[in-house]
């Protein structure tokens, strides 16, 4: 009876063979089915205007830069300003020595008592003559250089009055004043010193710092690019009294008052190919100081029909092309490629490859797979509003 038992068990072990074989499928195919779908967040796509703006490298400049200058010779005798300080227009920086130049002041008004003493007699003779001209009491010769003789003492008077007034101006230069208002910087001449001796001897730097300008470059392909999608409408212009412009200082933080686009320059450098921009930044904490290297974000078109996402939702193959992942209405993943212009803030403008409506995957694009089936947390979320319209 048990004999044949090893028989038996030979015979049923490929029926217990295929028995393990199906309960294994079925525990795979129940589990498979339990296991829930990733979860992702979506961004629906919508147009809306864009500024393009476009970052350039520059360095900040004052306004107004004036060289404080000895405009007569002579020996400095005060530095009366602090060194660093805001003037204003007029103060007085440095008094030179007005002894000499007090002298030739008395002697040219001394001078000009004289011309004018010799004018009053001049006067008095040329009026004597032409009484007695009328009754043939003179010779008409004795007449005519009196007459002459009041003419040259006009022009000695005149003569000394100039001279009187260039002696008065070189008396003034001895006082240097602030020929503008700004900060001050340090002396470039002390106490003693022999200042405009052949030539204007500087005296110290004025720079104006409120408002400042910033300046900076811009290959001309850039602007060519800009100006033909401008022509074919492709861009709107900014305003150049609306356009805005965001500095970024040299430590990458951005500043925090906002300036705005004073004009292009209307020549091109020939030896790098490029064109200057200045803007103007309010700087009334004087943070912005003149040779700081920075970098200007320029709004200088409108895209009225643009679309952007946010640059984590950008995924790229390995031959470094841009594509996105969606979500179509079957709650499944697709991929689509795009082209890709400018970075405006976080988030990438889309030139090609999405339409209104598409929803693009910004949060857990690493744990899905084109195909997958995927759960939603966000659905028919719309693009934020990132980009103002008009300028600062």
């Amino acid at each position: 009876m048990f004999s044949s038992s090893p028989a038996r068990l030979c015979a049923l072990l490929p029926l217990f063979a295929i028995a393990l074989s199906l309960s294994a499928c079925n525990d795979s195919a129940l589990e498979e089915q339990q296991t829930p779908p990733s979860t992702v967040s979506i961004e629906t796509v919508k147009i809306q205007p864009l500024a393009i703006s476009t970052e350039l490298n520059g360095r900040i400049l004052a306004p107004r830069t004036a060289e404080v200058r000895a405009r007569v010779a002579g020996v400095v005798l005060k530095r009366v300003y602090r060194e660093g300080s805001d003037v204003k227009q007029g103060d007085v920086l440095f008094r030179i020595d007005p002894a000499p130049f007090q002298a030739d002041y008395d002697s040219a008004r001394a001078t000009l008592a004289k011309a004018e003493a010799t004018r009053y007699q001049a006067r008095l003779q040329d009026q004597r003559y032409r009484e007695l001209i009328t009754i043939n009491a003179v010779s008409r010769q004795d007449h005519d250089n009196a007459r002459a003789a009041l003419m040259q003492a006009d022009a000695a008077v005149a003569e000394a009055k100039a001279a009187l007034e260039r002696a008065k101006l070189n008396l003034g230069y001895a006082t240097v004043t602030a020929p503008i208002s700004g900060r001050i910087g340090r002396a470039l001449v002390t106490e003693g010193a022999l200042v405009g001796q052949n030539e204007s001897t500087p005296l110290a730097t004025i720079q104006q710092l409120d408002p400042i300008h910033a300046d900076v470059t811009q290959s001309t392909r850039e602007l060519t690019a800009l100006r033909r999608a401008l022509r074919a409408g492709e861009l709107q212009q900014v305003g150049q009294d609306q356009a805005g412009a965001t500095l970024i200082q040299d430590d990458g933080t951005p500043y925090p008052l906002p300036g705005k686009l004073l004009f292009s320059d209307i020549s091109v450098d020939p030896s790098t190919g490029q064109i200057t921009l200045r803007s103007e930044f309010p700087n009334p904490d004087l943070d912005l100081l003149p040779g700081s290297f920075i970098r200007v974000r320029l709004e200088q078109a409108i895209k009225q029909q643009g679309i952007s996402v946010p640059q984590r939702a950008i995924l790229r193959d390995s031959a470094g092309n841009p594509r996105v992942l969606l979500v179509d209405a079957q709650q499944r993943i697709s991929e689509r490629p795009v082209v890709l212009g400018g970075v405006q803030h976080d988030r990438w403008i889309v030139s090609a490859g999405l339409a209104p409506g598409d929803r693009v995957v910004i949060e857990g694009l690493q744990h899905v797979n084109p195909g997958d089936q995927v759960q939603v947390d966000n659905a028919g979320k719309d693009a934020p509003s990132i980009v103002q319209t008009t300028g600062q």
